[in-house]
């Protein structure tokens, strides 16, 4: 065989097991071929295909980095135990996945990356797309993979494959090591013969590990737990991958100890359970943000602690506060001077925990409080997302369209600008698999990749993408790759002509929406702030690449056709995007939550004084959150 050809079944024969739960590890193959990759990774695709159509389902993409995207949408929806492996050609095509390979990472989730890389042989150097380094010649555009991936390896000679590809299957199965796995594959190579063994072409099964804590640090929390006078949960995406939600539920309503989360743990918790204060820090809400203040005790469950959900490190101000962090990591399980660290399994731990916490409940006047801010916030969301009549509604009324208009099961997804915030606050999730925000990298282009993973990985749901503009703009084209496999998924595109985040976020500190809005160039002023807006047509654009396209008209019942445009969408049978535009000066409601972006020191701007003084204020509040 190939090394290609070797590589490709192999990897068909890969299983991930997780208790009672058996499945393909690597799915299937997204591949854009060139000269790097049609010959070695290509030709064994397409000779497998006329084998055994079934064994390695090829799928074509429009962009490299988008692959990456979809494969991490879909190994998320299924916790992490499959993904796919992403076929690039040698040179820009590789590059392509970098953006890819940092996000899968950042957010621990594995993808299987193929860059193809220059001759091994050097026959022909230099190779057409080939980096030339006077001072290294072993060095390869590939190389920059090195810092994004969790497993890097290449392939220089036909019998390294065997080491180099059960090494990345070890590294994409652990839940501790997982992210973007590398196996970079000279052109050369990929097409060279080997004699390879049957044993290699075997199924092969690989255990998640879900590792119990021990005894004694249970003992440990069990105690200070039951010290604690209010303590807090923040819940990160660590519960949704160990599929801990239900040992979650039980442990809160055996304490009633309330329950905020990050983004990646939105689901753990439902919205509606009594002790759900929702999101927490940066985009979090009141009732989470105020809990959180005064809280002396935080139990930190599968979150690594972004600056968004400590606020910067100002969310959680009790003088005393202590940490105890439940980590599958223990990168992660000793964060912010943890004083109890466990590494373990979230759903291990919390079994342990609930069957070792006894008779304790926190007291009544903290449980009037959980229930005051929760009834507060509620009240709070319901007003932001009730239709004002306005001809060009806010995000808010937007997103709570899409909300009632969609059912318990559906998954909305989003990455980047101002949308992920208003979802973090105001999406009500009905169902743990529900929300699918990624922003872990807030990469701007991964929504429409994402939505149809989402729906790969979830036949029986219907995927909803909520982007703005800004993000849509970056990256569109793998809309068609939906349109050419009948791939049913909902785009919700909110048309504000610019970044809107962006833009809010430079009025904060004091740059006055400088770059921020998609209008004409003034030349004169060095600008895009004064001209008219730009003639962009996006629903045309979508239209233009295969998908139906339905156009929400500003107006009086602008809220009330977005929901019957939703509904229409939800009932077709191929994937529609729905076009709306809105008021990008009309923001959700303030949580009194802080994000930390720096403040230009000095300025002749007043508006940017302002700002510097504001920042400085706010500066004041930060801890170190060192066990303190």
């Amino acid at each position: 065989m190939t090394v290609s050809q070797a590589l490709i079944e192999f990897l068909a024969h890969q299983y991930t097991v997780d208790g009672d739960v058996r499945e393909r590890t690597i799915v299937g193959t997204f591949g854009i071929f060139g000269h790097g990759n049609v010959a070695g990774i290509g030709q064994a695709l397409k000779q497998l295909s006329v084998e055994d159509p079934t064994l390695m389902p090829y799928h074509q993409a429009r962009n490299e980095q988008g692959m990456v995207h979809e494969s991490v949408a879909f190994s998320r929806m299924r916790r992490r135990r499959s993904t796919f492996a992403c076929t690039a050609s040698v040179g820009p095509g590789a590059t392509n996945m970098l953006t890819g390979a940092a996000l899968a990472t950042i957010n621990r989730l594995p993808v299987l990356l193929l860059p193809s890389d220059t001759f091994a042989t050097r026959v022909a150097d230099p190779v057409l797309q080939q980096l030339e380094l006077p001072n290294d010649a072993s060095i390869s555009v590939n190389d920059a993979f090195k810092p994004l991936s969790r497993f890097f390896d290449r392939v220089q000679r036909p019998e390294q494959l065997f080491s180099a590809a059960i090494g990345a299957l070890r590294v994409l199965t652990d839940p501790v090591e997982t992210g973007a796995v590398t196996l970079c594959l000279p052109e050369d190579v990929q097409a060279q013969a080997l004699d390879v063994p049957v044993e290699f072409l075997a199924d092969r099964e690989w255990q998640i590990r879900r590792p119990r804590p021990d005894r004694g640090v249970i003992n440990q929390v069990v105690r200070a737990v039951r010290e604690a006078k209010r303590p807090l949960i923040v819940a990160g995406g660590g519960v949704i991958y160990s599929d801990a939600a239900a040992a979650l539920a039980a442990f809160v309503e055996l304490t009633g100890i309330p329950v905020s989360t990050s983004q990646a743990g939105v689901g753990s918790l439902l919205w509606d359970h009594p002790q759900s204060l929702g999101a927490v820090g940066a985009t979090g809400t009141t009732a989470a943000n105020r809990i959180a203040r005064d809280a002396d005790l935080i139990i930190g469950i599968g979150t690594r602690y972004s600056d968004f959900t400590t606020g910067s490190r100002t969310a959680f101000q009790h003088t005393g506060v202590r940490f105890i962090n439940i980590n599958v990591a223990s990168f992660d399980a000793i964060k912010h001077g943890a004083a109890i660290s466990v590494v373990a399994d979230a759903r291990e731990a919390l079994l342990e925990l609930n069957a070792s916490i006894g008779r304790y409940r926190i007291d009544a006047e903290f449980a009037d409080r959980i229930r005051l801010e929760k009834a507060e916030w509620n009240a709070v969301v319901d007003a932001a997302i009730a239709p004002s009549g306005r001809p060009l509604p806010s995000q808010s009324e937007i997103i709570g369209a899409v909300q009632q208009a969609s059912d318990p099961r559906d998954v909305v997804v989003c990455a980047a600008g101002s949308l992920p915030g208003d979802l973090h606050k105001l999406w009500r999730v009905r169902d743990e698999l529900g929300y699918h925000v990624e922003y872990g990298f807030s990469c701007m282009g991964y929504e429409i990749a994402g939505g149809i993973g989402v729906r790969r990985a979830a036949p029986d749901r219907d995927s909803i993408v909520m982007v703005g503009d800004g993000s849509y703009l970056m990256m569109h084209t793998e809309i068609v790759s939906a349109v050419a496999e009948g791939l049913k998924f909902i785009i919700v595109l909110v048309q504000n002509h610019g970044y809107a985040s962006i833009g809010h976020l430079s009025d904060t500190v004091g740059s006055q929406r400088y770059g921020t809005q998609y209008r004409f160039q003034d030349k004169d002023r060095n600008s895009f702030e004064t001209n008219a807006t730009l003639p962009i047509d996006l629903a045309a654009n979508a239209q233009s690449l295969g998908i139906s396209v339905i156009r929400v008209e500003p107006g009086a019942n602008v809220i009330a056709d977005l929901a019957a445009a939703v509904a229409t969408a939800k009932a077709s049978a191929t994937a529609t995007l729905i076009h709306i535009n809105s008021d990008p000066l009309l923001f959700s409601p303030d949580t009194e939550g802080w994000w930390d972006v720096p403040v230009a020191e000095v300025s002749a701007l007043d508006s940017t004084k302002q700002a510097r003084a504001d920042y400085v204020a706010r500066q004041q509040n930060q801890r170190s959150y060192l066990g303190d």
